[in-house]
């Protein structure tokens, strides 16, 4: 999936919604140690960025070598390229030794992993019994009625078919993804837990997020440009009702939590 944001990768890093220092307090809360984070499928290190505040040191990693020349910079950010699987053999010379890692997190991207594989490293990594696995998805945009009305339809109608099936993951709010671990202290189950984010957007950097799909490359690959002028034209016109220019975007995040167990 690298190749797919290799080409929007700036775009990536201007347009993709922030997440909440809310999600982050609730993550730590749930870690008993604050020593070391590993962020995987750090994309331009949003997250990355975020964990830096509060955990001693981060491990940051993708698969896009490109992804991670646009990755915020701090002291205690380490970040590594790594193929899209590795062996344990692998996790230990990259990353770190067996039974280190206080947190793992995965934003926006636990639905195009090779799970089991991915899941036998986080538990041979994890602190036991209370390491914590976190991730989450963020699902679709919503600024008002109108605006939301037009782009449901593009949404549903002309973007569907170009997205991997692993998208109907995040559609589904992680809910039917899997996600094999105890709950955290506190909580009956695993999730998903909903917060909410929010961007200020005016329409252009609202094109800009939908041209940072993995979906709008697949069909620019094939010929298809998914922002056609009668697409922007509508967008423009449902944007426009009731004044221009900025609007509060918001998006659902939704986050499955777990811990290590034994």
């Amino acid at each position: 999936m690298a190749d797919l944001f290799i080409k929007q990768s700036k775009q990536y890093a201007k347009a993709r919604p922030d997440y909440p220092e809310e999600l982050f307090e609730y993550i730590a809360s749930k870690t008993t140690c604050h020593d070391l984070a590993w962020d995987v499928g750090t994309g331009n290190g949003q997250a990355a960025g975020s964990l830096a505040g509060i955990y001693k040191n981060v491990i940051a990693t993708d698969t896009s070598q490109k992804q991670l020349e646009f990755a915020i910079k701090l002291p205690n950010i380490r970040y590594e390229h790594t193929p899209a699987v590795m062996s344990i053999a692998e996790v230990e010379q990259k990353l770190a030794p067996k039974s280190s890692i206080d947190l793992v997190i995965v934003a926006q991207a636990l639905h195009w992993f090779d799970l089991p594989t991915f899941y036998q490293g986080v538990n041979w990594v994890l602190k036991k019994p209370n390491g914590v696995i976190a991730a989450w998805c963020y699902t679709v945009p919503r600024v008002n009625n109108v605006v939301d009305t037009v782009f449901d339809r593009f949404y549903t109608v002309d973007v569907d078919p170009y997205w991997d099936p692993a998208r109907k993951l995040v559609d589904n709010k992680y809910r039917s993804i899997d996600f094999p671990f105890e709950p955290v202290d506190g909580e009956e189950n695993t999730g998903p837990f909903e917060f909410m984010t929010e961007r200020l957007m005016d329409l252009d950097g609202f094109f800009t997020y939908i041209r940072s799909w993995s979906a709008y490359q697949t069909a620019k690959e094939k010929g298809v440009e998914l922002l056609s002028d009668d697409v922007i034209a509508a967008f423009r016109e449902a944007w426009n009702d009731g004044g221009d220019g900025n609007k509060a975007v918001k998006f659902p995040v939704n986050l499955r939590i777990g811990r290590v167990g034994n």
